[in-house]
């Protein structure tokens, strides 16, 4: 899983979206949120990631830590501070196949100040 997640960093800080071949497969199934439909295949993903991203010149560091692994699922923790002051902490459910690509990604994304359904409720 270490080895898929600094090929998903190199992907992420290429100039362009043709080092995703490298880290999914071409029919994968990536769902960048818990309520968003997922898109199917590396095309959908390359539309996306050019979307989302704004290219090698985008600062950001980026740590990971697996925090279960069983067969080729695992589940990780991702921290993502970029130079511009956004902050991410996600929850990343990964499936890789035989090859080492992934071919089911879900994200939980979670930003500082994003509501948690609970309206300051105190415990």
């Amino acid at each position: 899983m270490r080895q898929w997640l600094a090929g998903y960093e190199r992907a992420w800080r290429s100039s362009d979206s043709g080092m995703l071949a490298q880290v999914f497969t071409d029919d994968v199934v990536y769902q960048p949120s818990p309520w968003a439909r997922p898109l199917i295949g590396l095309s959908s993903l390359r539309a996306f990631w050019e979307a989302s991203r704004d290219g090698p010149e985008e600062g950001f560091r980026m740590t990971s830590e697996v925090l279960a692994e069983t067969g080729g699922t695992a589940v990780v923790r991702v921290n993502v501070d970029y130079d511009d002051g956004q902050r991410w902490r996600d929850l990343w459910v990964v499936t890789l196949d035989e090859h080492g690509r992934c071919e089911r990604f879900e994200e939980w994304p979670f930003a500082p100040g994003q509501d948690d359904g609970h309206r300051n409720e105190q415990y």
